[in-house]
């Protein structure tokens, strides 16, 4: 078994943990790492010493900074393989999957060494008699970013870019359940010429998010994970008068119109609902055909399709669609909320709930299910079940799927599907979710947009990456400024104040 360190100072270093938290091979349930637990007292110190580093980073100019992500960006590509392996490992995804997820953390890395052009200020000249303003974007200081399991790449590239970028230094907190990458990515960013401790790599659990929270020095947290966690640091973060950007969680829907081409929509919802075990927060969770004619000719498509889904290790190579989910305990979860769907009523028409892998029956894995006339009463419609599972809510009119949509308390991701530009266009103008797919089932920004939902899937008012990014992680000067003219008088100047 590997004991797994910290990425302090701009190297490797074990800590003088008390606590550690085991580290799973979700494929065979068996322990494969163990991680340390920072204490507070280690997270302040990191901080402290984090603090130090920015003064340097901060001051050096954005050209500068760039030129890292440049070479980070470069690094990035170089090791993809070996980061993608390293994803696969502690998570269990595919390892197309895990490319994916490099590569998705990888395009805002690129956006970020254009950073300069995002941090110019604005100026005036003349704004009053003998007046000139001009305004100047500064880093924070010292930012903390909490991320989740589920992508163990991509959502720490989504912090660190930015904030170091803008001249911050930044304590980053992953998953203590797969902590590998973002301790690989913290040496391939010192290889490519950030300052020691500019970068800190701390694991932990509650402790060490409470730290962070409340040392005086973190001046911003972003954070993705479950809404109650999400709210839950939102409001300390917010109490102690830091900046918080806190993702929380989703229940996607997709409404299937009748004129909509249903082969692509079943394509689609395989994809987007099993794809990475369900474990994303962009997932389609719900299919919304609209009518019973779409809803049966919709199922015909379906069930044979995810039928035929393949599950097993990432070891197994191309062959295979999905692999297991992070922890027994959210196997266990998974597997009682279709329980409960049955026991309420719903049709099961795919149940992956027997099935098990020759080898690997100890491995966290489910095989793909999926319900039919499900009612938004039901648990699983309620929950946010974050697993190879798939409902089907029947809706009679376009209305009703699109109330059905808006009334859910999650606004993190949704999509339609038609062949109707008019129905489109005013799906996308009306329904109040964040991010919205066309005949695109998980419409998740381009790196130079910005990423971000509504409802109880966000918390803070600028969203992650883009443009958004650089406003949240940096704070706005403005000077106003004005200059006296002189006269010159027998070798002495003279000044009067211009009216």
């Amino acid at each position: 078994m590997q004991d797994l360190t910290h990425f302090i100072d701009g190297a490797r270093d074990a800590g003088s943990p008390e606590r550690y938290a085991e580290v799973f091979n979700p494929a065979t349930g068996e322990v494969q790492a163990r991680v340390p637990l920072a204490s507070k007292a280690e997270i302040d110190a990191v901080i402290a010493r984090a603090a130090e580093a920015q003064v340097g980073w901060g001051a050096t100019n954005p050209q500068r900074r760039a030129r890292v992500m440049m070479k980070f960006g470069a690094l990035i590509n170089e090791h993809m393989d070996e980061l993608a392996e390293l994803v696969s490992r502690e998570h269990g995804k595919t390892l197309p999957d895990a490319r994916g997820d490099v590569q998705r953390g990888l395009e805002v890395v690129e956006v970020c060494m254009g950073a300069p052009s995002q941090l110019k200020g604005e100026y005036m000249n003349g704004g009053g008699p003998g007046i000139d303003l001009y305004s100047m974007r500064q880093p924070l200081g010292v930012v903390a970013g909490i991320t989740p399991f589920n992508f163990p790449a991509m959502i720490p590239l989504w912090k660190m870019a930015p904030a170091l970028a803008c001249g911050n230094a930044m304590i980053l907190k992953p998953s203590e359940r797969c902590p590998s990458t973002a301790l690989r990515l913290a040496e391939l960013l010192q290889e490519a010429g950030l300052p020691d401790g500019v970068l800190q790599v701390v694991n932990g659990d509650k402790e060490a998010v409470d730290a962070l929270l409340d040392n005086e020095t973190i001046q911003a947290v972003g954070f993705v994970g479950s809404t109650p966690i999400a709210q839950y640091i939102y409001g300390r973060a917010a109490a102690n008068g830091k900046r918080a950007q806190c993702f929380g969680g989703a229940k996607n829907h997709m409404i299937i119109m009748p004129d909509a081409d249903l082969d692509k929509a079943a394509d689609a919802l395989v994809g987007a609902g099993f794809g990475a075990a369900g474990e994303r927060c962009m997932a389609i969770s719900v299919a919304v055909p609209v009518g019973e004619k779409t809803a049966d000719a919709l199922i015909e498509r379906l069930v044979p399709r995810i039928e035929k889904l393949k599950v097993g290790p990432y070891t197994a190579g191309a062959d295979v669609d999905y692999g297991p989910v992070i922890t027994k305990a959210a196997e266990t979860r998974i597997r009682g909320l279709i329980d409960s769907g049955v026991s309420e009523g719903a049709d099961l028409v795919v149940d992956g709930r027997d099935f098990s892998l020759q080898g690997y029956e100890k491995g966290f894995f489910i095989g793909p299910s999926m319900f039919d006339r499900v009612t938004p009463d039901m648990e699983i419609y309620r929950e946010e079940i974050f697993g190879p599972v798939l409902t089907q809510v029947r809706a009679a009119s376009y209305e009703d799927a699109l109330k059905l949509t808006m009334d859910n308390p999650y606004g993190n991701g949704t999509a339609i599907y038609t062949a109707d530009g008019d129905t489109a266009r005013d799906f996308a103008s009306r329904v109040n979710v964040g991010m919205v797919g066309i005949n695109f089932p998980i419409p998740v920004p381009l790196s130079y947009f910005s990423f971000g939902g509504w409802k109880k899937s966000a918390f803070g008012d600028l969203n992650q990456y883009g443009p958004d990014a650089f406003r949240f992680y940096t704070r706005t000067k403005t000077v106003t400024e004005r200059w006296f003219s002189g006269i010159k008088d027998g070798g002495e100047f003279h000044f009067k104040q211009m009216d």
